[in-house]
């Protein structure tokens, strides 16, 4: 996919990666919809680049639905629907009910609810792309964030899904699977001494992971990897399950990230 003239949604595009995305985007001449829970904080991107903008929640179906109608209406049928919003938090299998069903919605029901909305006009028209930003935990695993890996497993299984089930009806689908990233979410997680020195060298910029973004979207690769040891990382997990099972053990004691 060339992006000029193209007509793109971005959620999470207030700030990280979906705000380096809208940027992005712009630049290479789409015509974009930028959307994010802090209405205020999306306004201010799309005032700085020259886009459309609203508030809206991720995690119910109605504003995604409210999201598409307001592209549509105004920019014309979507082209590419970047589902890039997703939180984080820490903890592990006792985390409460609610926290976990949070998580769902915002990391894995979003990503189905733009499926629903963009599915039959883009089936219709014969083309569609979705970009949903997975990470690297959808490929791997994220140390001391079990609600974190789970869902972005999901949101994985899902665009593997999308992908087989509708690729030869002309819709194409890309996983964004980025590691260590300047990002807010990071910021949090590397207060910890013993992460942050984990994280050390292997950290982009959310520039990066566009520019990564757009060479991937020209390609059309399903898995989009910025950093490009997390290929190798897979490749072993699936070759020998068992030891990489218990390299991440050693590493995870060696972090201090029991949970």
């Amino acid at each position: 996919m060339e992006l000029n003239g193209k007509v793109a949604v971005v959620t999470g595009g207030g700030n990280g990666i979906g705000e380096a995305l809208v940027r992005r985007f712009v630049a290479e001449g789409a015509r974009v919809l930028a959307a994010d829970l802090d209405a205020d904080a999306v306004r201010d991107v799309a005032d700085d680049v020259g886009c459309l903008h609203v508030g809206a929640d991720v995690s119910v179906e109605a504003d995604i639905r409210r999201v598409v109608d307001r592209a549509e209406s105004e920019l014309g049928p979507i082209d590419l629907f970047c589902s890039n919003a997703g939180i984080g938090p820490s903890g592990g299998v006792d985390m409460a009910d609610e926290t976990w069903q949070k998580i769902w919605e915002i990391n894995t029901m979003s990503h189905v609810y733009a499926a629903r909305a963009c599915l039959p006009g883009m089936l219709a028209r014969g083309e569609g792309y979705f970009l949903q930003t997975v990470s690297a935990a959808g490929l791997l695993t994220n140390l001391g964030a079990a609600a974190y890996s789970v869902t972005k497993h999901a949101a994985l299984g899902l665009a593997e899904w999308l992908s087989v089930s509708y690729g030869d009806r002309g819709i194409k689908v890309s996983a964004l699977c980025p590691q260590f990233v300047q990002t807010d979410l990071l910021a949090d997680l590397a207060g910890d001494p013993a992460v942050a020195q984990w994280v050390k060298g292997s950290t982009i910029s959310t520039g990066d992971v566009a520019e990564a973004v757009v060479q991937g979207l020209a390609a059309e690769r399903f898995l989009i990897l910025p950093h490009p040891e997390v290929e190798s990382f897979f490749q072993r997990k699936a070759t020998d399950y068992d030891r990489w099972l218990a390299g991440m053990r050693k590493l995870q004691a060696s972090l201090g990230l029991e949970v």
